[in-house]
């Protein structure tokens, strides 16, 4: 169907059917499958979630009887101008990218029975949570939140109150008592609580206890628990003895003393056993760095309801960085997605151990061979095995050891490329963490841009059990034809401390290069006007901003557009 816009030039609007009868998957797939399509202006989904989807009958199709089609239709788009010349040629394309987006099974046979999850600690602003609430809504999934008294999402009447059944307020502090208040707050709900689930790393096990105690889905805590601390996550590797220990600092003389100790082979890393966002890890290049590392990770956690005290010392390892999200089900790799994670400030040759690991940007997808692609998904997949986990979303970090690939910079653009000829050596993985949830907003929605696949989607299902395999499978289908572009998500670091006097300047960035708005689709500016900025020895790294930059041609153009974002970011600080 078409229309003539004011311009002259016919727009062409597309309704969506359902061959047969069913129930979607999720009643939103349309919104999210053509988010970023070119020529798609808009798009809107009529069919509310676990509703009935008609058949359309083709032999009804014709003039006389629109409104009965119409009436048929499960969506809509409206399509961008174009000349007319062209029209036919842009819905040949749009019919591709049909095909390419929509070949998953979004249509199952039985009724979606309503299910509701109590999800255990909101997330600081609706900015980084708003498409995970929005796809329990959009799968018939109702959320009660479980969160301290004074959280945005508390009031009743707010704005966001429409994106939770319910908001019990308890105190989600992680003390001897958190497990027991989330049973009790559960047990006394006025209604039946089918699932739940946090995405909060140092909640996670003590909320799969609760699952253990309330005979809810889950995956053992004491898998959770291993998980969660880098210690155990060591020790469980099959070259766990390259690494040490220590339940605290007051361990280490005795180790340096001994042969061991007089083993080590510098560079090491030192980090916390618990932890996250690569706080307080430090490369050291000799014994006395050691010693104030590990004195620092130690005390690290000291104050925490539940102190932490332990260490992790391993060897600095050489070799490509990635983020690896894997999607298990049942022990089988439903799907993954591999990132390049840049090289860091302590990545540097010559980087001091007040350098830090946060990470400067990653790039989807990866630009590793493939052989090293399936060598990192199947040795990642055991090491989640070991853990205790069959099923789950898994967000993983780790290195290739002796990778064919390594980073160089060419005409002041870093990228990997191939390195040059020489001995062939065994290649293997080198696993740093596992967290036990999907990674973090910024990255989950890229891979859902860039690929299609929502992890929060697929970890609200996951706390439901086994009943809903089906709808798993289904929604971990990526695009057909692969990535609809490559992505660059950037990380603005803080480089000086003080009160920040620029309003936003992720949004003055756009007002000065408005050019650049259609090849961002997603940013945050982390800290506006009036907040303080502790500069790069932060006590939490927490960035300025991050833009998720885009470019449908190649990496390298991705790789130039956020390296100009980089170099014109500017703000001012009081």
């Amino acid at each position: 169907m078409t229309k003539i816009a004011k311009t002259g030039e016919p727009t062409l609007i597309r309704f969506i059917f359902a061959c047969e009868k069913g129930y979607l998957a999720r009643n939103d797939f349309l919104l999210h499958r053509l988010e970023c399509c070119l020529g798609v202006e808009r798009v809107e989904t009529f069919i509310a979630p676990r509703t009935s989807v008609p058949q359309l009958a083709f032999q009804d199709v014709g003039p006389g009887h629109l409104n009965d089609v119409l009436s048929c239709a499960i969506g809509g788009l409206l399509g961008q101008n174009v000349p007319a010349e062209n029209w036919e040629a842009e819905s040949l394309r749009l019919n591709g990218e049909f095909q390419n987006r929509f070949s998953f099974p979004w249509l199952q046979v039985d009724p979606i029975p309503h299910r509701r999850i109590a999800w255990v600690q909101g997330r600081e602003n609706i900015d980084v949570s708003r498409r995970a609430y929005e796809a329990a809504q959009a799968m018939g999934v109702s959320i009660v939140m479980i969160e301290n008294p004074g959280h945005w999402l508390e009031p009743d009447h707010g704005p966001f109150a429409h994106l939770r059944e319910a908001f019990l307020p308890v105190s989600i502090e992680v003390d001897g008592g958190f497990t027991q208040r989330i049973v009790d707050a559960v047990r006394t709900y006025h209604h039946p609580i089918d699932g739940l689930m946090t995405i909060s790393d140092v909640r996670l096990p003590g909320v799969a206890r609760a699952c253990e105690i309330l005979g809810l889905p889950t995956s053992p805590s004491k898998a959770y628990g291993n998980a969660g601390d880098k210690a155990k996550t060591r020790m469980l590797e099959v070259d766990a003895g390259e690494s040490l220990t220590l339940s605290s600092a007051a361990e280490l003389p005795s180790l340096l003393s001994s042969e061991r100790g007089q083993q080590l082979v510098f560079p090491m890393v030192v980090k916390p056993a618990l932890g996250w966002n690569s706080d307080c890890v430090s490369k050291v290049s000799d014994q006395e760095e050691l010693v104030k590392a590990v004195e620092r990770a130690s005390k690290r956690h000291a104050s925490a309801a539940s102190p932490s005290f332990g260490v992790v010392i391993e060897p600095y390892v050489e070799g490509p960085e990635v983020d690896a999200n894997i999607v298990l089900l049942d022990g089988e790799m439903v799907y993954y997605d591999i990132e390049d994670d840049f090289p860091t400030q302590a990545d540097s040759p010559n980087a001091g151990m007040e350098a830090n690991f946060q990470e400067t940007q990653v790039v989807l997808p990866s630009a590793l061979p493939p052989d090293e692609i399936q060598l990192l998904c199947e040795s990642l997949r055991q090491s989640i095995l070991r853990q205790g986990f069959t099923s789950g979303v898994f967000h993983c970090e780790a290195r290739v050891r002796r990778s064919t690939m390594h980073y160089t910079n060419r005409h002041g653009i870093l990228d990997m490329e191939r390195k040059e000829e020489g001995q062939a050596k065994e290649r293997s993985v080198y696993l740093h963490e596992i967290n036990a949830r999907p990674p973090g907003y910024l990255e989950s929605v890229a891979v859902l841009l860039t690929h299609g696949v929502d992890y929060y989607a697929l970890r609200i299902l996951l706390c439901l059990g086994s009943a809903e395999c089906h709808r798993i499978h289904a929604l971990s289908r990526p695009f057909r034809d692969g990535q609809q572009f490559h992505l660059c998500i950037l990380i603005i670091p803080q480089t000086r401390e003080g009160v920040m006097k620029t309003e936003d300047a992720g949004a003055d960035l756009f007002r000065l290069h408005p050019e650049l708005r259609q090849h961002v689709p997603d940013y945050d500016t982390y800290l506006k006007k009036g907040q303080i900025l502790e500069g790069p020895s932060a006590r939490s790294l927490w960035w300025i901003a991050n833009f998720s930059v885009t470019s449908r041609t190649s990496r390298l153009e991705c790789l130039r557009r956020a390296q100009f974002i980089r170099e014109n970011f500017a703000y001012e600080l009081e």
